[in-house]
């Protein structure tokens, strides 16, 4: 077994485990930790406990100390720094006249490294803009594209349900998402409803999945032909995650009503092979389809660059 204790950098943000040694910390502690840019300043949101080493990926990094109040006003000056250095960086985008909007500026602590974040439609050639923050600041600089995800998650705000945004909160890496998932979960496929304050597909789409897909694999779908108790009849809703079908038959006058079934009281006489949409989902697909896209170029684009 092998001691451990979990940093998180920011909020929201990741949680890496190091190697507490024999040091006495506390959640909300700020400590110095050993990273592979360098020192660090963190704070403990997950206490000492004992880890199996098989699940262990690789060597932990240790923790060198509780952080002082020396390091906590260097860390509070770079904080400062950060905002005036954001200024400079937006008069220079400006001066090479570049199709990018920074976002965001982090100080390393040991002051090695100053990273500026921005958002672009696509690559941007900003080899000469690094040269010029270089020659301010006399110290690295790395420029690093992000994507509008992860521009929302470093601003912050709520989602549609009222509560703090899942990436702001708790969601650590971004999943793919997709437009098959919203149908499968029977949302309405309108931008508007399934869109987060990215302009994305919201991340929650992903978190039933799996519950959906499951479940799917043994229901009927809309339009199929069923025997049920009642007779014959065409299915015109299902429930997923109730396992419940909605039948829509027609008496001897033509007249069309319905009536509910849980899954296992019917029999698939002739299954559907596509589902249906309406002129205004087809509509909506398109541009739901274009969300899709874009979310592949902001995983395309993203890159760094450093001097």
């Amino acid at each position: 077994m092998k001691k451990m204790v979990g940093i998180r950098f920011k909020k929201p943000g990741k949680i890496y485990f190091f190697d507490p040694e024999n040091l006495n910390l506390n959640t909300k502690d700020l400590v110095i930790v050993e990273t592979s840019m360098g020192e660090e300043l963190g704070e403990v949101v997950i206490s000492k406990r004992n880890m199996p080493e098989e699940k262990i990926v690789s060597p932990l990094k240790k923790v060198i100390r509780i952080a002082t109040p020396k390091d906590i006003k260097h860390h509070e000056e770079n904080k400062k720094k950060e905002q005036e250095a954001f200024k400079i960086c937006e008069e220079k985008i400006k001066k090479y006249n570049l199709d990018m909007h920074l976002t965001d500026v982090e100080y390393k602590f040991d002051n090695s490294k100053i990273l500026f974040y921005f958002t672009a439609d696509g690559r941007i050639d900003f080899r000469e803009l690094v040269k010029d923050l270089a020659a301010v600041f006399k110290t690295r600089i790395e420029l690093r594209q992000i994507g509008v995800r992860d521009e929302v998650k470093r601003i912050g705000g709520n989602g549609i349900c009222g509560r703090e945004l899942c990436c702001c909160s708790f969601l650590n890496d971004f999943e793919t998402v997709s437009i098959k998932m919203a149908k499968e979960q029977n949302l309405s496929l309108n931008p508007s409803k399934i869109s987060g304050n990215c302009g994305r597909l919201m991340c929650c789409l992903k978190y039933e999945q799996q519950a959906y897909e499951d479940k799917l694999e043994r229901l009927p779908k809309v339009n199929s032909i069923v025997k049920t108790p009642d007779g014959e009849g065409i299915i015109d809703s299902v429930e997923t995650l109730k396992e419940i079908v909605r039948v829509k038959f027609k008496d001897e006058d033509d007249d069309i009503f319905y009536k509910k079934y849980p899954a296992s009281e019917i029999k698939i006489i002739k299954s559907a092979t596509t589902d249906t949409m309406n002129e205004e989902e087809k509509e909506n697909l398109k541009e739901l389809q274009e969300l899709e896209k874009l979310e592949i170029a902001d995983k395309e684009n993203a890159t760094n660059d450093e001097i």
